[in-house]
């Protein structure tokens, strides 16, 4: 069974849908989840359903505690849903093409550095924005700027709001995540 590592630093909704995703396929299994919020909602939702939960700080994901713990764990993917740190490049050369992460914009449209959230959502709309979506890509050292593995869009009208917009993303997310997860791990040699 193939091993699943989550990072996470908010509430954790896309982390556990794919914990629950993953809970009926024998294709794999999140392990584990690593966060740098020892307050935040995710490390509920994984003692509810008995996942390990790493807390760490900023520094200790730049030096080699964090990398440390992930060898241990040897995860066949990394992935990040809603981690706001920047990945450190000591991880990503240790697990190329095994790191994803999800944006919740048409990449590369809003992304880097400060765009996550509700700031891509207010600028999607102040921008009057005629659609948005989802990207799930590799990451490398760049915020954002990985090669891109899925997109899903979804039509936004004169009448939407930032709140709007983030439930629209939100369906997008928890609807493709995990599947595009299980075909990553399905054929890890080939891109979407």
């Amino acid at each position: 069974m193939k091993k699943i590592i989550v990072f996470a630093s908010g509430s954790g909704t896309n982390a556990e849908n794919i914990i629950k995703y993953f809970s009926n396929i024998e294709i794999a299994k999140v392990v584990s989840i690593f966060t740098n919020n020892a307050s935040a909602k995710v490390i509920d939702r994984a003692k509810n359903h008995q996942i390990p939960v790493e807390i760490f700080s900023k520094n200790e994901l730049l030096e080699r505690n964090v990398l440390q713990k992930i060898q241990k764990i040897d995860p066949d993917l990394i992935v990040l849903a809603g981690f706001l740190l920047k990945f450190p490049e000591n991880i990503i050369e240790q697990y190329p093409n095994k790191i994803i992460n999800i944006h919740p914009a048409l990449l590369p449209k809003y992304g880097g550095k400060g765009m996550y959230g509700m700031h891509i959502h207010r600028a999607i709309v102040n921008n009057k924005e005629k659609e948005t979506g989802i990207s799930i890509h590799y990451v490398n050292e760049n915020y954002d700027e990985g090669g891109i593995i899925f997109q899903a869009n979804v039509a936004l009208t004169d009448e939407d709001t930032p709140e709007t917009v983030a439930e629209k993303i939100h369906e997008l997310e928890q609807t493709h995540f995990p599947e595009i997860i299980h075909k990553i791990l399905e054929d890890s040699n080939s891109k979407i």
